[in-house]
C-alpha cells in the first residue's frame, strides 16, 4: 500500500498505508541499531508506480519484487494491518508461502512473539497463503504480517499509540531473530 493505495481505512480514518509505513521504519530502526543492513521499498507516503499508470498496484508489487530481487535479502517481512466483516476478530496473524519450508519456520517465530509479547488472549496461528503476490514472488524468504484487524475498534484504537506500535516492532524484531539463530 501507499500512494494512492490507502489499504484498508480504520473507524478513525487512520490508513493502512500510514501504520504500515510507522511499523515498518520502527522495525528499521530495531535492526539498524542491532548492525543489520535494512532495506525497505517504501520510506514515503508513495507508492512504487508511475503517476499515469493504468495498473498501479500490479506495477506497485512488481517493481516491490524488483527492489527485493536486487537486495536479495536472508529474508523479506511485509507488514500489513487486516480487516474482517465481524470486528470482534482480532489479532496478529503472520502468512507464509504454502510451499516454503523457511517461510513457516520465519512466521512461526514471528507469531509466537507477537502472541506472547502482546499479551493476545486468542492467539490466532500462522496461515498458508498460495495467493499472495508478495509471497509467491519473493526470491528470499518471506513473510506478510498483520499486525491488527482495522475493523476491530480496540485494536484500531491500540495500534495508533506509540507505546503498542513499539511493542508490535519488538515483538516481530524478537520473531526475526530467533529465526535468525536457528
Amino acid at each position: 500500500h501507499g500512494g494512492d493505495d490507502p489499504g484498508m481505512t480504520g473507524n478513525s480514518k487512520i490508513t493502512e498505508k500510514t501504520l504500515n509505513l510507522i511499523y515498518a521504519k520502527k522495525l528499521a530502526q530495531l535492526f539498524t541499531d542491532a548492525g543489520y543492513r535494512v532495506v525497505l521499498t517504501r520510506e514515503t507516503e508513495g507508492g512504487l508506480y508511475d503517476a499515469d499508470s493504468s495498473h498501479k498496484k500490479a506495477q506497485d508489487m512488481q517493481r516491490r519484487c524488483g527492489v527485493i530481487a536486487q537486495a536479495a535479502p536472508v529474508l523479506t517481512v511485509s507488514i500489513h494491518q487486516n480487516s474482517y466483516t465481524n470486528p470482534a476478530v482480532c489479532g496478529p496473524q503472520v502468512f507464509y508461502f504454502e510451499y516454503s519450508d523457511k517461510g513457516k519456520v520465519l512466521a512461526a517465530c514471528i507469531q509466537e512473539q507477537l502472541n506472547e509479547r502482546l499479551e493476545i488472549v486468542s492467539p490466532r496461528q500462522i496461515k498458508a497463503n498460495t495467493n499472495y503476490y508478495i509471497l509467491k514472488r519473493s526470491d528470499s524468504v518471506t513473510v506478510l504480517a498483520e499486525c491488527a484487524f482495522l475493523s476491530n475498534p480496540e485494536e484500531a484504537a491500540k495500534i495508533q499509540t506509540a507505546e503498542y506500535q513499539e511493542k508490535v516492532a519488538q515483538a516481530i524484531c524478537a520473531g526475526i531473530l530467533e529465526y535468525l539463530e536457528n
